[in-house]
């Protein structure tokens, strides 16, 4: 008898499958973070990060999330 079901997903399908909902989701949070700021942005700064965030997904999320975010915060804070 075959001991496997094939109703129950592998080890790997679930880790996969967590991988992949942890990456569309930092992306999404990337991108609603960036809309919210994208008023501090010039139109080409902000065009350029949407574009890295959407086509290299963690390393652009990552970086708006702790580069960006922190040079958008000290831009508006000398504006005032």
């Amino acid at each position: 008898m075959d001991e496997n079901n094939p109703l129950i997903p592998a080890a790997y399908d679930i880790a996969w499958w967590l991988i992949a909902a942890i990456v569309i989701a930092l992306t999404v949070v990337a991108l609603i973070v960036l809309a919210r700021s994208a008023k501090h942005l010039t139109t080409t700064q902000a065009l350029i990060w949407t574009l890295l965030i959407l086509f290299v997904p963690v390393l652009g999320s990552v970086a708006w999330l702790t580069i960006g975010r922190r040079a958008d915060t000290l831009a508006s804070r000398s504006q005032s």
